[in-house]
């Protein structure tokens, strides 16, 4: 498992910060949560209610209180955490870190979704979660299947607010002991995809004491099928050990905005760049 630690960093946009806090792994005995037949502890009435096909309700009645007991902060495993703001993000559209080859949830086809295969337990990588026990009954896994097969559709976005990156994968201020095979963005409102594109958003390795100036990284973006709030920005090459930026770029005609026009960075403050996060990478797989 990769060793991925929170370092301070007083330089991080304010919007990131509030969110530090691709395949499942998760910690040995997990099984908070859960009752004695493997289903989330209270549902079936209550407070808590009945757990539907939609994604708040699994993200209350299982990410929430389940998953996160291990999938939560800077040291989530494979760097999915499943809290209530980062969980969608992270998840749908979103290649596994396991098995390349699948994404996390496809939407439309639960069969075809790394997550179903972790929680039914006959995935190619690694044991059936949550590891160690007790696992999910099938009929809560049935419910997650529907929402799949549904589209996985998301919850609605929060009303007011400006356009804003909420979730960045790495954290910002992540120390890897790996390279990413990708980062991944999440945002307020959904993307105009019209305005990705090479200019967007900048990565750069940056110099140590002795190294001279950063060095920007070529990388290809992405709007993961089915999840038009994200963005996938992964490397043309595996990242070189070294500490690396990214920053949105906010001239008019190349910065990222919201289908509704609304401009990433409007309001933040001066400046040609709206830093994003900063991490560190210990080695190159």
């Amino acid at each position: 498992m990769k060793r991925c630690a929170s370092i301070p960093r007083t330089a991080l946009a304010p919007a990131l910060a509030t969110a530090v806090a691709t395949a499942l792994v998760g910690c040995a005995g997990n099984g908070i949560g859960l009752d004695a037949n493997g289903r989330p502890a209270g549902q079936g009435g209550g407070d808590t209610g009945t757990l539907t096909a939609d994604f708040a309700s699994i993200q209350s009645h299982v990410f929430t209180p389940i998953c996160t007991a291990c999938h939560a902060g800077a040291a989530a495993p494979q760097g999915l955490r499943l809290d209530a703001t980062s969980s969608y993000t992270l998840l749908v559209g979103v290649p596994s870190n396991e098995v390349p080859t699948l994404m996390r949830v496809r939407p439309g086809d639960p069969d075809g979704s790394y997550i179903i295969q972790k929680l039914e337990g006959h995935a190619a990588v690694g044991a059936q979660m949550p590891l160690g026990g007790p696992y999910l009954d099938g009929a809560t896994i049935t419910v997650i299947r529907q929402w799949i097969t549904d589209g996985a559709m998301a919850p609605p976005a929060a009303a007011g607010g400006a356009f804003a990156a909420l979730v960045v994968a790495p954290v910002p201020g992540a120390v890897l002991d790996g390279a990413p095979a990708r980062l991944v963005l999440g945002f307020s409102a959904e993307l105009d995809q019209t305005r990705v594109d090479a200019g967007s958003l900048l990565l750069e390795r940056l110099p140590s004491l002795h190294d001279g100036t950063p060095q920007p990284v070529d990388v290809a973006l992405a709007v993961p099928r089915g999840n038009a709030r994200a963005l996938l920005v992964e490397p043309r090459e595996p990242l070189l050990p070294g500490r690396y930026r990214l920053s949105a770029q906010r001239a008019p005609a190349t910065g990222l905005a919201s289908l509704a026009g609304e401009r990433l960075g409007d309001g933040a403050g001066g400046g040609d760049a709206l830093l994003l996060s900063e991490f560190e990478v210990l080695a190159t797989p």
